[in-house]
């Protein structure tokens, strides 16, 4: 026989010894946390209407949240919509003037030019749309005297994609009118108003620009108001740049636009096109681009914000239900004191007792919020499936305000359940 074996089992009845005792700890912690659902289900199947009117604060509270959440997500979509009309594809390109010319020390100018349009649209593919703008002021007659300082600008037809204009009334000039020179106007709805008397009458009729005649081929105006962005004011006139550039003498630019493929590829063609134009003109000559992501980002910004205020708003409805939910359970041990006391009596812990009530207050807490969940994305599902319009549905609101509501539970449920545990049984069996 060898000397070694006995020893080696006597080693293991320990062990298994412990493993037997961890496994029957586990089961009975089963049955207790069983035990425990069982008895909760059993008081709200007694009280069942104190259970939803405590409840109730817990599905508005998480309704609320979904709602505000969904509320500012529509918001900030439907202003990133409006800025996004405006153009934010667009990168504007503006001469911001010369520098000296070394040892003489003499300011000159380096206005743009077409060609450098041509070249900026030669060397990014990514560009769709380009035009030039030519700005003058003259005086036009508004008819009974009436004499106004005018804004003139000539552009490309190519303008009328960049800046996303829409022509109710007649039609924007074409490549035809641009290439024969033709004097031909679209104007402002204001501007036809003032003058006709009414837009759709004023196309077809004629108006001068010092002293030279111009018909009125349509009338435009912008898809979303601007935000100040653009150089487009209440009474502008839009004519051909090869007819403009005669009442200047010259075609040197101030400002070109170009429009690219995809607002992703803007940040990259801003950089492209001043290293391109800088590289034609004079070293101290100085150009600048600007585009829209400033706009939208800080419009994300201030939605985002202000979506985090409604929600913490929000939220003080799931604490006023947490209140709610407190005095109930409160009432609640209250009215069971001689349950405590013959469940302590019959060996049931501290620990069992506390989490038998808190187990109460989660129930009650997560149900209100599972029942307010669905309320809250029965709205926009509903407008989602009997309209068109698609409502913005956030899953982080869901996971907030669940886990909002479990945690509301847990922390306006402790004060009741810590206050049953601590009871003395003898005292609770005396209680009447």
């Amino acid at each position: 026989m060898n000397p070694v074996t006995a020893p080696a089992r006597q080693d293991t009845r320990p062990s298994r010894r412990a493993s037997f005792e961890q496994t029957l700890k586990s089961a009975r912690r089963t049955m207790v946390l069983s035990e425990i659902l069982k008895i909760a289900l059993d008081s709200f199947r007694a009280s069942k209407v104190r259970f939803m009117l405590t409840a109730l604060g817990m599905v508005i509270g998480t309704a609320s949240v979904i709602l505000v959440v969904t509320i500012g997500m529509t918001g900030k979509q439907f202003i990133l919509n409006e800025i996004q009309k405006i153009g934010t594809n667009e990168v504007e390109l503006e001469y911001a003037g010369g520098g000296a010319s070394g040892s003489e020390n003499v300011v000159y100018n380096d206005f743009l030019t077409r060609d450098d349009e041509k070249a900026v649209t030669a060397q990014l593919p990514g560009i769709l749309y380009s035009s030039p703008v030519l700005q003058m002021n003259t005086r036009i007659s508004f008819g009974g005297g009436v004499v106004k300082d005018t804004l003139v600008l000539g552009v490309s037809p190519q303008y009328q994609h960049i800046r996303n204009l829409l022509v109710p009334y007649g039609r924007f000039f074409d490549e035809t009118d641009e290439s024969a020179h033709v004097n031909c106007a679209v104007v402002t709805e204001t501007f036809a108003k003032l003058r006709y008397g009414n837009a759709d009458e004023a196309v077809g009729r004629e108006f001068q620009i010092s002293g030279i005649p111009f018909t009125v081929i349509g009338v435009f105006r912008q898809s979303v108001s601007d935000f100040g962005q653009s150089e487009i004011a209440d009474e502008t006139i839009l004519i051909p740049f090869s007819v403009a550039r005669y009442f200047t003498g010259t075609e040197n630019l101030k400002q070109i636009y170009f429009s690219m493929r995809s607002m992703g590829e803007v940040t990259d063609a801003t950089k492209e096109i001043k290293r391109i134009v800088s590289a034609r003109h004079r070293p101290n000559s100085v150009y600048k681009t600007q585009d829209l992501r400033e706009v939208l980002n800080m419009a994300a910004t201030v939605s985002n914000a202000l979506t985090a205020i409604l929600v913490l708003v929000a939220a003080v409805t799931l604490a006023v239900g947490g209140v709610g939910i407190m005095n109930i359970m409160l009432a609640t041990v209250r009215s069971r004191i001689r349950e405590i006391g013959i469940r302590k009596a019959l060996g049931a812990t501290y620990r069992e007792i506390k989490l038998q009530f808190l187990a109460e207050a989660i129930i009650i807490s997560l149900t209100g919020g599972v029942i307010g969940t669905v309320v809250g994305l029965a709205l926009p599902l509903s407008v989602r499936f009997f309209t068109d319009f698609p409502l913005p549905i956030s899953g982080w609101s869901i996971l907030i305000a669940l886990s909002a509501a479990t945690i509301v539970g847990i922390v306006f449920g402790t004060v009741p359940a810590t206050r049953a545990a601590q009871m003395d049984p003898v005292e609770s069996l005396k209680y009447e």
